[in-house]
């Protein structure tokens, strides 16, 4: 018989599960009881973190990876879907901010023509430019005023800086307004610096010209000129232009005056139509007999001899 068959059980078979079990819950107590009073195993703790942390890492690296890719589509989608929704916002208010400022500013001009409707101290009648003329070579626009609210044919036309035009044409629900820039458009004006008086020509491109201006008369660039008053259609004081042009030939006994009106007369939304003067008549005329002849009447049937 052999050594190891002459041997304990305990020897030849090790120990009983019960026994290893018993050993392995004692060293647990024992490790457990270091661990907590005397902090033994912070050291191995460590040593084992740093050994295991790396896998841990790379084991978790792929799915962080996707899960953050994931959040990016959705963002990325999420912020193109805003971005649209703005896009077509923005889109949708910009009719609303056009309407806004457009209304504002026809508020403030609106105020404007109500002050001079109080300082002329005439019932003006505020009309809103429709079109303008399909001549090219006249400067004509159409309001949406006429005979039924008393439009009358010579009045004149102003908006908030100066003179616009005159009444030419009037129908039933609409009138013409013949331009001061027209070519067959004139008015008579003084320098209010010198108070020199002559008429203005509509030139037909946006301008006018002060004519029968004496070459050594004093007018600068930058006098403003207004309606002098003595047609009888315009009350005297009325801006109409500012001078920016002034040339001297000595071959002609009249100096060349270009100004620029003040009012916005090629581009203009509202107007004011106020009524003509009816000045008292000359020695020797009498209105009862012809009162058709008056000076408005006549300034309105031919705005060319003014």
């Amino acid at each position: 018989m052999s050594t190891l068959d002459e041997a304990p059980p305990f020897f030849r078979n090790g120990p009983t599960p019960f026994a290893r079990l018993c050993f392995y819950v004692a060293c647990a107590l024992i490790l457990f009881i270091l661990d907590l009073r005397f902090q033994a195993l912070n050291t191995v703790r460590q040593v084992l973190y740093g050994i295991v942390d790396p896998l841990r890492i790379a084991v978790q690296t792929p799915v962080v990876l996707a899960d953050t890719g994931k959040r990016y589509v959705l963002d990325l989608k999420k912020t193109q879907a805003e971005n649209q929704s703005l896009k077509i916002a923005q889109l949708k208010a910009v009719p609303l901010l056009n309407d806004y400022a457009r209304l504002t500013a026809e508020n403030q001009r609106l105020t404007t023509f109500l002050e001079l409707q109080h300082q002329a101290a005439a019932p003006g009648e505020i009309a809103r430019v429709l079109y303008s003329a399909r001549d090219p070579f006249s400067r004509r626009i159409y309001l949406d005023k006429g005979l039924r609210q008393n439009i009358q044919r010579g009045s004149p036309v102003i908006d908030d800086k100066g003179i616009v035009g005159q009444i030419t044409q009037v129908y039933l629900s609409s009138a013409e307004v013949t331009l001061i820039t027209d070519k067959n458009q004139a008015l008579p004006v003084q320098v209010t610096r010198t108070g020199q008086r002559s008429f203005v020509f509509g030139l037909g491109n946006g301008l006018v010209e002060l004519k029968y201006i004496p070459i050594n008369t004093d007018v600068r660039p930058g006098d403003l000129l207004t309606t002098s008053g003595i047609d009888g259609v315009y009350q005297a004081g009325y801006p109409v232009a500012r001078v920016t042009e002034v040339t001297h030939d000595s071959d002609d006994a009249f100096a060349r005056i270009v100004a620029k009106p003040l009012a916005e007369v090629e581009n203009q939304a509202l107007v004011l139509v106020i009524p003509a003067l009816t000045p008292p008549p000359r020695p020797g005329e009498s209105t009862a007999e012809n009162p058709a002849q008056t000076p408005a009447a006549s300034t309105a049937q031919s705005p060319s001899r003014r």
